[in-house]
């Protein structure tokens, strides 16, 4: 642990159905040290063509050698085994993928959950920085993405945008997707936000609820809505939180 410590700068990387992003991060600050970069996922994309841009997007930086590679990936993950895989090639399932980004990039590594990896940059340099007890951070935008941390470490896989609640699974009513495939208002939408959040309010106690995802911009049309007992904010980060969250655990995992 005390030489992860000493790492000034990792690299981290976010891995999506479209595109796969990444870019160091200084470790102190939570900031880029470079432009992200952004390469288009491949058509197959295989764990085999996946690697090749990992590595493309690596060496297109000039990186200390040491300096540790984070990757924040579509799925649940075991210990870095990917248990099944909903946006990329199905060929992914089994996948140890840590050791899959080492031998790619040459470089040590750590893969998470993208929900989980945008949670940690939030409570590491967002949000929720400086924040004990329980804080969830939920992702709104196709789907509902949760990570949940306590007193910082982080409680991995924990999907609650699947959570069934009055007969529907949670994230096909109240996803920012659902706002605009049925046309709801701001208003309408958050009666739907309100009964997704008091649920997983009663289930977890939560000190703490960040709110991210796109939608997150327009925060004050809706966050002022929601009547809840715990404090309920926007996230800082936006899209660069799972990037800066990857990075974060390659460098210090709890």
């Amino acid at each position: 642990m005390a030489e992860q410590r000493e790492h000034r700068v990792a690299f981290g990387i976010d891995v999506g159905g479209s595109g796969i992003k990444g870019a160091p991060v200084d470790l102190s600050t939570g900031e880029f040290t470079a432009e992200r970069q952004r390469i288009r996922t491949p058509e197959k994309s295989t764990p085999e063509a996946v690697g090749e841009i990992l590595g493309e997007l690596v060496d297109g930086f000039d990186l200390p050698d040491d300096a540790p590679v984070g990757v924040a990936f579509p799925a649940p993950l075991d210990h870095g085994v990917v248990r099944f895989i909903a946006n990329l090639h199905k060929s992914w399932k089994g996948v140890d993928l840590p050791a899959l980004v080492r031998e790619a990039t040459g470089h040590e590594a750590v893969a998470v959950n993208d929900a989980d990896a945008a949670g940690v940059g939030e409570q590491r340099y967002g949000a929720a920085q400086g924040r004990e007890g329980v804080v969830l951070v939920a992702t709104l935008g196709t789907g509902i993405g949760s990570a949940l941390l306590v007193d910082g470490a982080l409680v991995p896989n924990t999907e609650l945008g699947h959570l069934e609640i009055d007969g529907h699974d949670a994230e096909h009513k109240a996803a920012d997707s659902a706002r605009d495939r049925e046309d709801l208002s701001w208003e309408k939408w958050a009666k739907r936000l309100q009964r997704y959040f008091e649920t997983v309010e009663m289930l977890l106690s939560p000190d703490l609820i960040v709110v991210g995802g796109g939608v997150s911009k327009h925060h004050e049309k809706f966050l002022p809505l929601l009547d809840l007992r715990a404090d309920i904010i926007p996230a800082n980060l936006r899209n660069r939180a799972g990037i800066v969250g990857a990075a974060s655990l390659a460098a210090r995992p709890h």
